[in-house]
């Protein structure tokens, strides 16, 4: 009887501590290994992992796509288990996102850089705008620090040290131009363009508007910018077999060659960066 006993309370722990392994946000879920659920929003993230799928599918991998309208629910998806991965955001926009939520989502692989670029009307150039030139830059904080990397690299201006990753315009420290800096709601800046000399544009908002980031900007980010898009899983699939021929799959010469032709330089591959 005291055997048994012993037994008893060995399996009654074990299914304690089962039960309290899974009371984190859902616990470690098991990935089917002959399919992903793959979360993107609607534009360049949807068209790119549509080509990815064909390619997965090569090597026995089904992808099923599901597309959002907005940057926070797949991420919540994500972390909720409805989701095995998704592929539209930055590494900034998702270490906020984490910071925000309590979430432990990370990255897997390098997508495609949407390169913000800088537009004007009246000039050909940043080098032409004149002292105290109007400069308009979104007003959120995560692509208005991406507008001032921008100029800060092209050496218009120059960021306190200490505030690069989270600047604002009251973090700017040298101003040469005299730029006169003025915050927009980022999706109206291409509406807002003839009013100031220049602006910072999104490049999803400056396709939307008819805009050719590669033809029409006077200034465009580099490739090597930190503002790259990934591939984001749970931390607990980091490892995981089948997320990592799903990294590979969109990762081909295939992908590639397609944002290559797609995009025309508007969209660029990073994972060779």
């Amino acid at each position: 009887m005291k055997k048994i006993g012993l037994l008893l309370s060995s399996v009654l722990l074990t299914g304690a501590l089962a039960a309290c392994g899974d009371s984190s946000g859902g616990g470690e879920k098991a990935l089917n290994e002959k399919k992903l659920v793959v979360g993107v929003t609607a534009g360049p993230h949807e068209q790119i992992v549509e080509v990815a799928k064909e390619v997965a599918a090569k090597d026995g991998l089904e992808i099923e796509l599901k597309v959002f309208s907005d940057y926070i629910l797949p991420n919540t998806a994500l972390s909720e288990g409805d989701l095995d991965a998704n592929s539209y955001q930055h590494g900034p926009f998702l270490d906020t996102f984490n910071k925000d939520h309590s979430t432990n989502l990370v990255t897997v692989g390098k997508t495609i850089l949407n390169p913000m670029g800088v537009y004007s009307d009246k000039y050909d150039s940043v080098d032409d705008l004149p002292d105290g030139a109007t400069f308009g830059l979104p007003n959120d904080p995560t692509n208005g620090a991406r507008a001032l990397y921008i100029l800060e690299e092209n050496g218009y201006i120059k960021i306190k040290e200490d505030k690069r990753e989270t600047a604002s315009i009251y973090d700017i420290e040298e101003n040469p131009k005299n730029l006169k800096f003025i915050e927009l709601e980022a999706a109206q800046i291409p509406k807002q363009l003839s009013e100031v000399d220049a602006a910072a544009i999104n490049t999803n908002f400056a396709l939307d508007a008819g805009i050719n980031p590669k033809e029409d900007s006077i200034l465009l980010e580099s490739s090597n910018s930190p503002y790259v898009n990934y591939i984001v899983v749970r931390a607990e699939n980091k490892d995981d077999p089948t997320i990592q021929k799903f990294v590979k799959a969109y990762q081909s010469e295939e992908v590639k060659k397609f944002i290559e032709e797609e995009f025309q330089g508007s969209v660029l591959p990073s994972w060779d960066e």
